[in-house]
């Protein structure tokens, strides 16, 4: 069961929880990637998501189909070294320190914030503190990988670590940090969000069939229940995501003239002000189909694999 638990009969260490976070971050990255590129894509495009705009992209299907042709299919996994140095590390340090969150709450908080019916509760608060740990350590390599992800040809960044020094030398440390308070700010109410959102769905559906509710779900539970709640928690917080890609692409926009028109912001009141302003509550959205199927896929997969892994790493333990 994702989450500190004083009933379960084997306890991991902080390093296997740590690697079960690895690993579910690194198999979820290789399947989302595709649409990852659609939706920085679409949330980059000042122009609206619809024919006859003069929009480079129009929908999810004809984007891809343009990616591919323009620029092969490998452009649908731009960024993808990258994406993984930031999943792998995202989920090693989110998932180690949830599992340590909510020890720490079982043990500190009173006793009824961590029964079976405020669990939820709980988990959206200590969710919100891994995420913003995660975030914090991540966001350098969340930069790069936006900008290789938005480029197109020819490449102003050939690589990683071109993209890091060709941003050092131009931007300063403080260039690796463009469109952190929008990433604090979506990603504390998002991954505290899908984390309670988890948990109260695992405990409706244990519920269901007459289990406890701290009971571990199987595969299927946990694929979609994690799903459920990537969407849930996505569409809540969409709007911030799109301000923060925006901001992260400030001062590349030699390497987006081909896209469309650029704008600048000050920041992300003032992003989310002028694209409501200038392309409608819609323009908050950008991005939106992608984003939730990419969320429900990254979130199903990444909950049903850590569950999964650390299921066989008890396994294991129980054995030797």
């Amino acid at each position: 069961m994702v989450g500190f638990s004083p009933h379960e009969s084997i306890r991991l260490s902080k390093s296997e929880y740590a690697a079960a976070g690895a690993i579910s971050g690194s198999l979820t990255r290789c399947v989302s990637q595709p649409l990852d590129v659609v939706k920085i894509r679409f949330q980059l495009q000042v122009e609206p998501i619809a024919k006859g705009h003069n929009s480079k992209y129009t929908s999810v299907g004809q984007a891809i189909f343009s990616i591919v042709r323009e620029e092969g299919w490998r452009a649908l996994w731009k960024g993808h070294i990258p994406a993984q140095v930031l999943s792998i590390t995202h989920g090693t340090v989110q998932f180690s320190s949830f599992e340590i969150f909510t020890k720490t709450a079982w043990y500190f908080l009173p006793e009824k914030l961590t029964t079976s019916n405020w669990r939820p509760v709980t988990h959206t608060v200590c969710g919100s503190l891994s995420g913003c740990v995660a975030v914090f350590i991540v966001h350098p390599i969340d930069v790069m990988r936006t900008r290789l992800v938005a480029q197109g040809e020819p490449k102003i960044y050939t690589s990683l670590g071109d993209a890091y020094r060709k941003i050092l030398m131009k931007e300063g440390v403080m260039g690796f940090y463009k469109g952190l308070i929008p990433s604090l700010m979506q990603i504390a109410p998002q991954r505290g969000l899908q984390f309670g959102f988890y948990s109260l769905f695992t405990g409706l559906w244990n519920k269901t069939k007459g289990v406890w509710f701290d009971s571990a779900p199987g595969y299927t539970e946990s694929l979609l229940c994690g799903s459920s709640a990537g969407v849930a928690s996505k569409f809540i917080v969409f709007p911030l995501d799109v301000a923060k890609k925006r901001l992260q692409v400030q001062g590349f926009e030699s390497a987006r003239q081909k896209f469309g028109v650029t704008q600048q912001y000050s920041g992300m009141a003032s992003c989310l002000v002028q694209v409501a302003r200038d392309q409608g509550l819609r323009g908050l959205y950008k991005g939106l189909t992608p984003g939730l199927l990419k969320s429900a896929l990254m979130a199903g997969c990444n909950f049903s694999v850590y569950e999964e892994v650390c299921h066989l790493m008890a396994v294991l333990r129980a054995r030797w």
